[in-house]
Order: structure tokens, then sequence, then C-alpha cells
């Protein structure tokens, strides 16, 4: 049985990836690698917890040694907005946190799971209909350093034979866990807004349009390319990948659907609205589709429903 750890295991997606990759291989062979949020209870009670610093390579190896790790999931990075406001700390995290899980993965002989993102692309790139291949001039700090990733994840699989792996992840929406500081984290931020207060005042101009997914597609994207035979992946690296292209006054109109009386209004932001205008507006991921077969599950109407209903449960707040 193949042993896992999860880098980042207390993040936004690690919390829920972790937990589903227990769930496929037992709670014992997925250890969760944590540093800066505390864990959860569910996450410390189904399986191995260990303080994983992924700008420390020590951990990383004592970890891995530690358990006869094979996979690692590597998920801690610095989001958009966060990152601009300190490019320094944002560069050590997500280039030296990336490289010494490589270099880890190279010594260990492990598959490595590291996900880039649609900020790779920038306001040069084909907004519509973005291409799996094509002109990437980001011009943030995370958008340089996903690049930076994709290409330094291609370079060991060329050089050093390690299998490395990854999807350009849209904006992911969930009810378990709140964002930690992305360009698109309104597109959470508004469903408990929607419940708890019945408005939501945004912070990007209302036909701002993105690529998004919900975070059981997230999962199901991760598991589709690290369980796909190696001899398919004609990109290897950052697949395009998407489930829904929406703007923040789409989320709004499905909302109200639910609660008539929910409305929204806008206080702009200037640095996350110029990062989200240098981003697509929808991406082609025609190449996963071919290669992963990969197809995601939830739309904008289903999403919005499912949201709402389990957020509504968990915060104990009546839809209507």
């Amino acid at each position: 049985m193949k042993r896992v750890l999860v880098i980042g295991a207390t993040g936004q997606i690690g919390s829920e990836l972790t937990l589903a990759l227990r769930d496929r291989y037992g709670g014992q062979n997925v250890i969760a690698g944590g540093h800066r949020r505390k864990p959860s209870d569910q996450l410390l009670s189904t399986g191995p917890y260990r303080i994983v610093d992924c700008t420390d390579a020590n951990t990383i190896a004592m970890v891995v040694n530690e358990y006869s790790v094979s996979v690692i999931y590597h998920l801690a990075a610095m989001l958009s907005a966060t990152a601009e406001a300190d490019p320094q700390k944002a560069w050590n995290v997500n280039m030296n946190g990336l490289y010494n899980t490589l270099e880890i993965a190279r010594q260990y002989h492990c598959s490595v799971f590291a996900p880039s993102s649609i900020g790779v692309f920038g306001p040069t790139t084909p907004r519509n209909n973005t291409p799996q291949d094509t002109l990437q001039r980001p011009d943030t700090i995370y958008g340089i350093t996903k690049l930076a990733g994709e290409l330094l994840c291609n370079y060991y699989h060329k050089k050093y034979e390690v299998d490395c792996r990854g999807v350009r992840y849209p904006g992911i929406i969930s009810y378990q866990q709140l964002p930690g500081g992305g360009t698109t984290d309104y597109a959470v931020e508004i469903f408990y807004a929607a419940l708890k207060k019945r408005r939501y005042t945004c912070f990007l101009r209302p036909d701002t349009r993105l690529d998004m997914m919900y975070m059981p597609d997230a999962i199901l994207a991760a598991f589709m390319i690290m369980e796909t035979d190696p001899e398919k992946l004609t990109h290897r690296n950052a697949y395009n990948i998407t489930a829904m292209s929406v703007t923040p006054e789409d989320f709004a109109l499905e909302i109200k659907k639910h609660i008539s009386v929910f409305s929204i209004d806008y206080d702009i932001d200037p640095v996350r609205q110029s990062i989200a205008d240098s981003w697509p507006n929808k991406i082609d991921d025609r190449a996963a589709r071919e290669d992963l077969g990969w197809k995601p599950t939830y739309n904008l109407a289903s999403m919005t429903r499912d949201m709402l209903e389990k957020l509504s449960d968990k915060l104990q707040i009546k839809l209507k």
C-alpha cells in the first residue's frame, strides 16, 4: 500500500483532500503535514499528523523517511492577494518550498502532485478559451512563482525522472474551509454572507468573469491525474481544468433563487481587481478532457444548491 504525505494539509484544498485520500488509501497511510493553521479534530483523529514546514527540507525528509512515503501532494502556497502583500515571503514559500519537496522526492524516489493555477496567465494571454499552451507572462508574484514551479517540475521530470504531475486550478469553492488571501475568495465569502446577513459587499466588479470549481471536483481532478497512466500524460504538469466561468453577478442571481431577499453591492479592491483583470475569462481544458477523461460534476446551479444546503447545516442557519 502506498504511503502519502500531504504538505499543506490544513489549507483550503489540503484539509479536504487529506480526508479524501484517507478514505481512498486508509487513514494510517496518509500523513497530514501542516504548519501555519491549527489542524481540525477530524484531521487529527483520522490519521497521522506531523508539523511540516515546506521551507525546511529537513522536516519533509524526516516524515518521508519515518513513514516510507512514496507520494507527496505539495499544496503549501501563499495565494495571490496575500503574496502581493509580501512578495519576498511568497517566493520563499512558493518556490523554495516546492524546490525542497522536489529534492526530497528525487532522493527518496517519490512521485509528486504539485498543482498550479490560472494565475500563471497574464494580461497578454488570450483571455477567452485560453489554450493549454500559450503565452504566459504573469505580472504577480503568485503567478510568477506558479509558472516557475511548472517549469521546475518539468525539469525534475526530465533531468531526474521524478514523477511530477499537476493541474492549473481555477478559483476553488468550499463550505468546509475558508480560503486564505486569494483573488477568488469572494466566491466563498458570498455564501457565508448570504446566509448570515442576506447581503454581500464584493471586492470585484460585477462583470469580472473568472473560472471556478467546486471542491469535490478539485479533489476529483487530483485523483484523476495521479492515477492516470503516465504514457497518456502529453503535458504531465499543469493541465488546464475548469468547471464554470462566472461573474459575481452570476453568483448573486443564482443565490437569489434560494434566498430571495439576498442583495449584493460592490466596493472594489484595486489590487485584487487588477489581478483578476490579468487572468483569463475562460480557459480551454480540452487537453485534460482528452488525456485524463476530465469532466466536472458540478455547475453553478448544482454547486450553489449544495453549498447553501451544506453551509446552512454547518452554521445552523435556515435558508429561508
